[in-house]
């Protein structure tokens, strides 16, 4: 079939297997070129790893460091007529390059959530790895069936306290706004997205991981977060997804106790701004990150997801010393965060409208970023072209 871009608000609906192909193709030669990285992982598991970071911490690992990786996530795969998600193109894309290269990769998906695929993936390391010395937690998603209870949970993107108001654009029509978001209505809604979003989760995945014995001496963990700057604290830090990254990094020191006998050592990494499913959903983000691209660009200092996490690998979490802020964060949004870059940002902020924004920011890099999450617009692929979506990962379980 003929696949193009067929779009529903912030999401993509379609994805193309020979794009997401050539998308992570892009990612392992760049990884490539930055040479092996020094005492790096060799038994990686990331959950979630299908799309943004969770896949270019697997790409990394994997040609950075000649790990094998098993990755978990939650796609669906082609039916008749319909493409599968990217997530799936993505990973069948990554195994079969893993497999060329001579690397052990293999996947589960399915709700990563669930007691059921914890034991599944507990099961596959043990049958084939033995034990795991990385394992990255990069979970997005919008609910969560808490396995214990079986309550479901869904996510809310609001401010708490005050209704928050501010610019915002269309990326598809780059028709910059004013929009208004209500704040939460009950303590409720900042329960419920922190029990999808915070840090339980990530602590039962290593519990179990650890009463299995599947964890080797010395293991690290990894999950990610996200601070920006105070102009999207209302609706990001400030709001309820604040308060669940608050909680996920409130669950280091536990889990640095829970790892304690066998060496091991947990971190959140406090990532850059950049487009992903997740952040195109976040109102005023994508003006946000339109404007960071422009200034980060013509300083000569911007990364994309796997510059990103290739970075955090090889300076950071296996650097001889590993840089920690004062609340103990990796920061690898350490060049966002540049006070010339804040500032030069904020002016921009001040200054853009619907007439000027094509001229002031990198809108158009922005909405070339969000297709090229799905396969599309890459020059290398013939869109009109027929093409088999139906691909498989290889090593599904």
């Amino acid at each position: 079939m003929i696949i193009q871009p067929r779009t529903r608000g912030f999401i993509c609906v379609t994805s193309h297997p020979e794009g997401c192909a050539e998308n992570v193709k892009k990612q392992i030669e760049y990884v490539k070129s930055k040479g092996l990285i020094n005492n790096g992982p060799k038994k990686v598991l990331v959950i979630g790893a299908s799309t943004g970071f969770g896949l270019a911490s697997r790409i990394s690992a994997a040609f950075g460091s000649d790990a094998a990786t098993i990755g978990v996530f939650f796609e669906k795969p082609a039916s008749e007529g319909r493409p599968g998600t990217a997530g799936w193109y993505n990973s069948a894309a990554f195994e079969k390059e893993a497999h060329q290269a001579g690397l052990y990769a293999k996947s589960v998906n399915g709700d990563a959530f669930s007691d059921e695929i914890k034991k599944q993936v507990i099961d596959l390391i043990k049958e084939d790895l033995g034990q795991v010395d990385l394992v990255v937690y990069s979970l997005a998603s919008p609910r969560r069936t808490h396995p214990k209870t079986g309550v479901a949970y869904s996510s809310v993107l609001k401010p708490i306290g005050e209704p928050f108001s501010n610019k915002t654009v269309d990326f598809h029509s780059g028709v910059v706004s004013e929009i208004t978001i209500d704040p939460i209505t009950s303590q409720e809604d900042i329960d419920n997205t922190i029990a999808v979003m915070g840090g339980e989760d990530w602590k039962f995945w290593m519990e179990d991981l650890k009463a299995a014995g599947v964890l080797a001496d010395g293991v690290k963990t990894v999950a990610y977060s996200y601070i920006g700057p105070e102009l999207t604290f209302p609706i990001y830090r400030n709001g309820t997804i604040g308060m669940a990254k608050n909680d996920l990094e409130a669950t280091v020191p536990y889990l640095n106790n829970l790892l304690k006998d066998i060496n091991g050592v947990s971190y959140v990494s406090v990532n850059k701004a950049l487009v992903t499913q997740s952040s195109s959903a976040i109102p005023v983000v994508p003006l946000y990150i339109s404007l960071l691209y422009k200034v980060m660009k013509e300083k000569g200092i911007h990364e994309g997801c796997i510059e990103q996490m290739q970075r955090l690998l090889a300076e950071r979490l296996y650097s001889e010393s590993t840089l920690l802020d004062e609340a103990g964060r990796i920061r690898v949004d350490d060049l966002e965060m540049r006070e010339d870059v804040q500032a030069e940002v904020a002016e921009l902020w001040k200054q853009v409208t619907t007439e000027n924004i094509m001229e002031i920011s990198d809108l158009e890099g922005y909405k070339k970023e969000f297709f090229n999450l799905f396969g599309f617009e890459f020059d290398e692929i013939d869109y009109n072209a027929d093409t088999n979506e139906l691909v498989g990962v290889e090593s599904i379980k």
